[in-house]
């Protein structure tokens, strides 16, 4: 099965303007792959320190634009990985989570990394079926 590269934007050029060799979404059949994103700032693509609230929104509002684009929705999403740098911030993330996915949540996973290579506390990935 031949790997489709679906591009998103604005998000797709913000990932080449950081020179990250990975494409936001991937399509293979009926099967949806997104990247685990950092908060892009959603005017200007650009990454500011930002409390762990707006981080979280805004990855999963990029995630959904992503999926969107893939035919996709938040609904088909089958598995989350969330990569934070910090537990502390595990019942932040839970809360806000749990608003994008109120009934039958996907299967997850919370992993606690030292740190990002950018002023970021969060990414979340995806793998959805449509």
């Amino acid at each position: 099965m031949k790997r489709e590269v679906v591009r998103v934007e604005p998000i797709s050029t913000w990932l080449e303007r950081w020179k990250a060799p990975a494409s936001a979404v991937t399509r293979a059949g009926n099967m949806v792959f997104v990247s685990g994103l950092p908060p892009f700032d959603p005017v200007t693509g650009e990454l500011k320190p930002m409390a762990i609230e707006w981080q979280t929104e805004r990855v999963i509002e990029q995630m959904k634009l992503c999926l969107e684009a893939a035919g996709a929705s938040l609904d088909n999403v089958m598995k989350c990985n969330i990569f934070c740098t910090s537990s502390k911030h595990f019942a932040t993330v839970n809360a806000i989570y749990a608003r994008y996915f109120p009934n039958d949540p996907p299967s997850r996973i919370y992993v606690c990394i030292p740190e990002w290579t950018g002023p970021f506390d969060i990414e979340i990935d995806c793998i959805a079926m449509v």
